[in-house]
């Protein structure tokens, strides 16, 4: 799968590209297949337990496209939230930037 891409910086995984579609696509038919796989594999249906697969195989799917730019960003919020908080904590002791 060369076509999905795997590394991102926060700024460009901020952007929609491919990815977020496909993720869009696949999202709700992870739901579905995996409702109709819960309640025909309580059924005992066979085809069932092949959608309950399916769903997996899906969800994973969507998870390994995603999670490297969610990640990304969420790194980058975490620093961002880092230094607002530092810098809180000096106003909050009346000190100045450099100390």
């Amino acid at each position: 799968m060369s076509f999905i891409r795997r590394t991102w910086t926060a700024r460009e995984a901020d952007e929609w590209t491919k990815e977020d579609w496909i993720t869009i696509v696949i999202s709700p038919l992870c739901y579905i297949i995996l409702t109709l796989g819960v309640i025909w594999s309580l059924l005992l249906q066979p085809i069932g337990f092949i959608l309950l697969v399916a769903g997996g195989v899906l969800t994973f799917l969507m998870h390994w496209i995603i999670d490297p730019k969610l990640k990304s960003i969420s790194e980058e919020y975490e620093k961002k939230q880092k230094e607002y908080l530092e810098e809180l904590e000096r106003l909050v002791r009346w000190e100045d930037k450099n100390g």
